[in-house]
């Protein structure tokens, strides 16, 4: 496998007034920076324009639909990656609209991916949202690792400047999904470049 780094697209899947998303995916951002194997690009979508009404024709027939332009950077950012990790809660036991509207703008960009997800909510620390994720992605032709890091009652772990009070065990959490996430990563970046993904 390559020494390379990888590409990797950490996604904010929340955009709601208050969220706590962007003190979960600063932290996760620090470790996957310290794994020292990945370059790291936080997409969030608080950020994107992201309509619900999307092109007449699906993008997994039209690789290219016509996109609004405040979509485009973060396609294009999506395109790059080598691998993503999605950063959700549970709303209403699944995951925010925001998130299902970024997936469906886009299909190519997830093709021979490795996704991996990062979880926080109240009891289920965002597992009931990662495990329809991984319907969602299989569906795109993505490969969901087995490991994952869950925040159940987030509001509890971290301290009022979004360090986490006891960081020993999330960490080992997340060094375990990254060297997953780098083995993939590596493996197919290499195969995506070999038929039937390399015309696309």
């Amino acid at each position: 496998m390559s020494s390379q780094p990888l590409r990797l697209a950490v996604v904010v899947g929340s955009v709601r007034d208050g969220r706590f998303g962007p003190v979960v995916t600063r932290w996760f951002a620090e470790q996957a920076e310290l794994h020292s194997r990945f370059d790291v690009d936080v997409i969030d979508l608080a950020d994107t324009e992201l309509p619900l009404a999307l092109p007449a024709v699906p993008p997994a027939m039209d690789p290219n639909p016509s996109r609004p332009a405040g979509l485009a950077d973060a396609g294009r950012r999506l395109a790059e990656a080598d691998a993503v990790v999605v950063v959700t809660p549970d709303y209403n036991r699944s995951f925010p609209a925001s998130l299902k509207a970024f997936i469906d703008w886009h299909h190519t960009e997830w093709q021979a991916k490795p996704i991996a997800f990062v979880g926080y909510s109240g009891a289920s620390g965002g597992l009931l949202a990662i495990e329809q994720l991984r319907q969602v992605f299989g569906e795109l032709d993505a490969h969901t690792v087995r490991e994952y890091v869950s925040f159940p009652r987030y509001y509890l772990l971290f301290d009022a400047e979004g360090n986490l009070k006891d960081p020993e065990e999330p960490a080992a959490a997340a060094r375990t999904m990254l060297d997953r996430l780098d083995w993939w990563g590596s493996v197919l970046r290499d195969a995506r470049h070999e038929q039937p993904y390399a015309s696309r």
